[in-house]
């Protein structure tokens, strides 16, 4: 695994503190560092960007006064929380109980998903291939193991590698924060599909064929391939709550029938 060290580079700047600042800046808009993520240690980013320690927290300073850092003294800095808190937990609860309310919610992801796809088939470099498909395994495995849990992190890591690899920054933010709400399973419980018949396979055939599209740089395969997935499990979740509410009905038919 790359430590995220690396991912600054030297500083040949005249205004040293500014340069860390703009150099730091950069990869939060790009997605690069993301919401709570920990920076390294301040004399492992003094050495690999080659400026002094009293320059580097000059920078850190000015970060944590614009609101992009948060200084936790004893654990270190840390991406602050940038893209806000949509709905607030008793809406998120509201929204989670109303069925109408989850089938906007894959109608706006099936947008994304399917524009994320695209660009990522289009733009994606060979390190962001090589991660979609380092996930991929992953999910294979975690599939064969049968392991819900090592499941639903590999599907949504999936998809924000999917995300990431749009290049497009506005999108990666977006997304992420769609992705910890479905993370948190405000919207729907991913074990609930592994109930049903072969869908665990048809999910794993379904990120498959994204990821391929993408591999290929098949913009239009790579866009149809995620709206068919977010196609299965909105037609998945509809025949599971048609089903519950068969049963729920043939519960109370069984009732009236006992007390004849």
């Amino acid at each position: 695994m790359v430590k995220q060290s690396a991912l600054f580079e030297p500083i040949s700047h005249d205004s040293v503190a500014d340069a860390v600042v703009h150099q730091i800046e950069t990869m939060i808009v790009n997605g690069i560092l993301k919401e709570g993520a920990r920076l390294p240690s301040e004399r492992e980013m003094a050495e690999r960007l080659e400026v002094s320690r009293p320059k580097l927290r000059e920078a850190l300073k000015q970060l944590e006064d614009e609101g992009l850092l948060i200084v936790r003294h004893g654990e270190g800095s840390f991406i602050a929380q940038l893209t806000g808190t949509a709905m607030t937990p008793a809406f998120l609860d509201l929204y989670a109980r109303h069925p109408a309310a989850f089938y906007d919610y894959l109608e706006y992801r099936r947008e994304q998903e399917a524009f994320a796809a695209r660009l990522a088939a289009q733009r994606a470099t060979k390190t962001d291939k090589d991660i979609i498909a380092s996930i991929l395994d992953r999910m294979v495995k975690a599939h064969e193991d049968q392991d819900l849990e090592a499941s639903k992190v590999a599907d949504i890591s999936f998809h924000a590698a999917v995300a990431d690899a749009s290049n497009n920054s506005t999108l990666i933010h977006m997304m992420a924060s769609i992705y910890d709400l479905t993370r948190r399973g405000v919207f729907y419980n991913r074990n609930f599909l592994r109930t049903i018949d072969t869908a665990g396979d048809q999910l794993l055939e379904q990120h498959k064929a994204i990821a391929e599209a993408i591999f290929a740089s098949d913009p239009v395969a790579a866009e149809t391939a995620a709206r068919a997935h977010i196609d299965f499990v909105e037609a998945s979740f509809r025949m599971g709550h048609d089903r519950e509410q068969r049963e729920r009905m043939a519960e109370k038919r069984k009732l009236l029938w006992e007390k004849r």
